[in-house]
């Protein structure tokens, strides 16, 4: 068998094991070029299907052309221009950085140790979203006068995309439930089999700066450019980055043009975000705006109640009524004072006392800014029976990654520091790691009073400073 026969053999095979989507878009108009010291030369149309075949798809074809071959080969994508033309120029609706990255020369192919043994191309996994969390549900919204409209809007976004209102942008402030109906919108659109993608804002620009580090920009298209909704939270992060708000400017009107459904959340007004740029301000407001009302005192007593119910606690009426006017700002505040005395009922098992969830409720409302997140780690780890450098290193066996996800919950729950702040202190770990931790262990809380125990005695010890 020639290498041209191989590769047809492999083409064809390749036509029936992709979804005709990939198959279609990067490898339909693929030819072989030739066949050179044990690698296959293949042909794309240009630098965005190159980088799709060389860095996503190159195992699947490598491994299906290695079996019609029977042998182990190699293969290199190149820019071509007709049958074997020269290389084409780069497409003229590139955004900015990709502009400047398809004129630097490709990444020099790997040289390979022998016919038969070759280096393979680093792998990189797929640009990861945000896990969503399985309590952020639209039936768990409690609505109250002050945020119906919002509410309404969000199911009509979640029921009709992109034809309603699109763009559709959420403001207020801090834990007033933006991430929750951003989450919930996400839940209900996934439900529905539409390709959804929840992300803070940071991972937008996370994933933009990776895409230029590792020449993975199709990557980065093919996340951002074919959804059916993309939903981004505390988008006023991206104000004053400049290259992010260049390269969000060309996904929005993607997406737009296509018809598909954007959904934003962010603490101010568009037209208070400063240094925001115009053109994205303008666009921004071009769908319905919608504020997010704190609280009123009904709706605060309506979410405690659910919570206790969904719980199977027992919470008197002036118990109910002592937390609703502790917590009068934000529905986050609220569920901290309430996780706190859940934790309480549990170690009691029984109902709870007034004036233990009174001290408890004060207790949460102290300062917390002296809790440094060193001395929470150092603090759980030697609880475990761990080094610091095991509780931040690499490792993942069980306890390790137990004792980690207590220390970030117990993170999460003493101090202000943001995900992406905790993340870092636990040895640069991602802000969806972090998340992923804490909801993980607030779901088991619900169910295990010796965790509770043991993470309250640990918690009693950082206060007390060791």
């Amino acid at each position: 068998m020639t290498p041209q026969d191989a590769w047809n053999a492999a083409y064809h095979q390749l036509e029936l094991q992709l979804d005709r989507a990939s198959f279609d878009t990067w490898l339909r108009s693929a030819v072989f070029l030739g066949y050179e010291a044990g690698i296959y030369l293949v042909g794309v149309p240009n630098g965005y299907a190159r980088d799709m075949l060389q860095h996503r798809l190159y195992r699947n074809i490598r491994r299906v052309l290695s079996d019609v071959a029977g042998e182990n080969c190699e293969l290199r994508f190149e820019i071509y221009k007709g049958d074997v033309g020269e290389p084409e120029a780069p497409a003229s609706d590139d955004m900015p950085l990709f502009k400047f990255m398809a004129q630097q020369p490709p990444a020099p192919a790997p040289e390979p140790k022998s016919l038969h043994q070759a280096v393979i191309p680093p792998q990189r996994p797929d640009l990861p979203e945000s896990e969503l969390n399985a309590r952020y549900t639209i039936d768990r919204f409690i609505v109250n006068q002050s945020n119906s409209v919002v509410y309404e809007a969000a199911l009509a976004v979640s029921d009709y995309p992109a034809t309603v209102y699109n763009p559709f942008l959420i403001y207020g402030g801090v834990g007033l439930g933006k991430t929750h109906l951003l989450q919930s919108i996400a839940h209900r659109c996934a439900e529905r089999g539409l390709k959804t993608v929840y992300i803070p804002s940071e991972v937008f620009t996370n994933d933009l700066i990776d895409a230029i580090r590792n020449r993975t920009t199709a990557m980065f298209r093919d996340k951002y450019r074919t959804v059916d909704v993309l939903l981004v939270d505390d988008i006023q992060f991206i104000a004053g980055k400049e290259t992010t708000q260049e390269e969000f400017f060309h996904t929005f009107n993607a997406l737009v043009n296509f018809n598909k459904q954007i959904v934003l959340a962010s603490d101010r007004h568009p037209r208070e975000l400063a240094t925001l740029e115009d053109r994205l301000r303008s666009r921004f407001q071009g769908g319905l705006v919608a504020d997010i009302q704190p609280p009123e005192y009904e709706t605060r007593i309506a979410i405690l109640q659910m919570w206790a119910q969904e719980r199977g606690m027992e919470l008197s009426s002036n118990v109910v009524d002592m937390i609703a006017h502790k917590a009068p700002n934000n529905v986050r505040e609220l569920e901290g004072i309430f996780n706190q005395i859940a934790a309480q009922s549990r170690f009691s098992g029984g109902a709870v006392n007034f004036n233990n969830a009174r001290e408890t409720v004060e207790r949460f409302r102290r300062p917390r800014e002296h809790v440094q997140l060193d001395d929470i780690i150092q603090i759980t780890a030697d609880k475990h029976g761990l080094t610091i450098e095991e509780l931040k290193g690499a490792r993942r066996t069980g306890k390790i990654n137990r004792a980690r996800q207590i220390a970030m919950y117990i993170a999460r729950e003493m101090t202000e520091y943001s995900l992406p702040q905790i993340g870092e202190a636990f040895g640069g770990r991602s802000h969806t790691t972090v998340l992923h931790g804490c909801n993980k262990i607030n779901d088991e809380l619900e169910s295990d009073p010796i965790l509770g125990n043991r993470i309250q005695k640990i918690m009693h010890s950082i206060r007390r400073g060791g």
